[in-house]
């Protein structure tokens, strides 16, 4: 594509975002029916593969990426994406209305243990990003390995919890929603219900092509437009692309949000993040060589602004802040203001790797 004039250029990269939001929508509700008919999420594996379905903009963007050598692209991507993507709280925290905050209405502390899981695969990013290159297993860096490791772990321990918790919330004045997608709500249909499952797994199966593809595209656009512009490939990865590959979970947290499961929304959120530096073994995998000792400094500033991000929304399920100044909670607030902050920052740390 580095042929195309600018313009043009903008124009693939705009219709890859607009076809991710599309694509990345069907999606989620192919994934929700499916998981309904085959209780997808009761094994490891279902686990695994409903996660990889709400992650495929930044999968598609990640082998893209990793094949052609765009790995602080990649990095920025998947590190970055935490941030947007905690962002999208506030789109949510808006449409939950100007009476109480997000944070308030939750009234449950399974989306705290979420966030929490956030914070511990992240800190292994962190870690990963100091190693030596020369210490990885074959292609792949120990860190790696070990993210999804603790993912695995820690989402066996949230279900648990979820199905049988050992203590009990009590958040007067709280709408939680629903705990699971699973159980049936009491006024929204279930996506697809007059399908049969046949014609539901094609709706995944195009959902999931059509992601793939438009991952690809806006990978390749958004490289040359970074290039054209003289942006930082990091910073760009953490900023415009992630928020493109981050339309279908603003769609789907406003779905949530409007149906009253507030819990869902916050969860879908961490849950994500959770999963998506998980994908540091699949870049390995493709690159041929570890990813995480070349992330450089401003990865890390990124994984740590993340880490804030999805810290100061923890705090807030716990401490709910119930007044709202403009439809937003003052935890939202205050994120709002560390992003700020951290963006600002990220623009003024070299584009050095982390000294090994």
């Amino acid at each position: 594509m580095a042929s195309l004039a600018w313009p043009l250029l903008a124009l693939v990269f705009l219709v890859g975002a607009i076809a991710t939001w599309i694509a990345g929508t069907s999606l989620a509700k192919s994934t929700d029916a499916l998981d309904n008919r085959f209780n997808l999420g009761d094994a490891i594996g279902g686990m695994v593969l409903l996660s990889i379905a709400g992650t495929l903009p930044e999968i598609a963007i990640t082998v893209s990426a990793a094949l052609q050598g765009h790995l602080g692209l990649a990095a920025g991507n998947l590190i970055g994406g935490i941030a947007i993507q905690t962002m999208v709280l506030i789109i949510c925290d808006i449409t939950a209305g100007r009476k109480n905050a997000l944070t308030y209405l939750v009234g449950s502390l399974i989306p705290v243990l979420e966030a929490l899981l956030v914070v511990l695969v992240v800190s292994f990013v962190l870690m990963g990003a100091l190693l030596k290159p020369s210490v990885a297993i074959g292609p792949v860096s120990p860190a790696s390995i070990a993210i999804v490791i603790v993912w695995i772990c820690g989402i066996i321990v949230i279900n648990r919890v979820r199905k049988s918790p050992s203590w009990e919330t009590v958040a007067p004045g709280s709408r939680p929603g629903r705990p699971h997608r699973r159980v049936p709500h009491p006024t929204a249909p279930t996506p697809h219900t007059g399908s049969s499952t046949v014609r539901v797994a094609l709706y995944f199966l195009v959902a999931c092509v059509v992601t793939l593809i438009a991952g690809v595209f806006l990978q390749i656009s958004g490289s040359d437009l970074a290039g054209r512009v003289h942006m930082n490939g990091v910073i760009f990865g953490a900023t415009v692309l992630a928020l493109a590959t981050a339309l279908p979970e603003i769609s789907s947290g406003i779905g949530a949000i409007r149906l009253g499961d507030h819990g869902l929304a916050m969860g879908d959120i961490f849950g994500g993040n959770a999963f998506q530096v998980c994908l540091f073994l699949v870049a390995d995998l493709i690159a041929g060589k570890a990813v995480l000792p070349a992330a450089g400094n401003q990865n890390s500033w990124l994984a740590i602004l993340g880490i804030g991000l999805t810290s100061v929304y923890a705090i807030g399920i716990i401490f709910r802040p119930k007044r709202c100044y403009l439809w937003l909670g003052a935890d939202s607030i205050l994120v709002i203001v560390l992003f700020a902050l951290g963006i600002a920052g990220l623009v003024t740390i070299p584009a050095i790797p982390i000294p090994h």
